[in-house]
């Protein structure tokens, strides 16, 4: 996991065009049409999920966020290795892997969960996110990097 970690924070001024530059009128165009884009697909995603699955665990949002985490891993990868640029960064990474996971819907569910007596789902649904999020996103990079590095 620490090389997975190291290889995914790249060294200053590897990548363009990231945090604090702004990245203009495109950039933030593109941000807006990829999570137009990811949006709707996290909710079509989770309900067809949730539709196919009995029981409380929220498996449509366990499902979106770790296939967010692998898409961004891919996206991550592929800037790494110089094969995206800043724009496909800020159309696929930020807009529609941005909207695609959800933060605040795993806080709502896991929340909830605890709320009505299923503390164990809760904290496994909390544990089951991070370790999927961060294995997802780690083998991505793994795998773009040597696609792409």
């Amino acid at each position: 996991m620490g090389q997975c970690l190291a290889r995914a924070v790249p060294a200053p001024g590897a990548v363009r065009g990231g945090r604090g530059s702004g990245g203009g009128a495109v950039n933030w165009l593109l941000v807006v049409v990829g999570a137009l884009v990811g949006a709707p697909a996290r909710y079509a995603a989770d309900r067809w999920v949730t539709a196919r699955r009995r029981g409380v665990f929220p498996w449509g949002t366990l499902s979106v966020n770790v296939v967010a985490c692998l898409a961004l891993g891919l996206v991550t990868g592929a800037a790494l290795a110089g094969a995206a640029s800043s724009h496909v960064v800020a159309l696929l990474g930020t807009g529609l892997c941005g909207a695609l996971s959800t933060y605040s819907t795993l806080s709502y569910e896991t929340l909830r969960l605890a709320e009505t007596g299923a503390g164990r789902l809760a904290a496994g649904n909390a544990l089951l996110s991070m370790a999927a999020g961060l294995a997802a996103g780690c083998a991505r990079v793994a795998v773009a990097t040597g696609v792409w590095g």
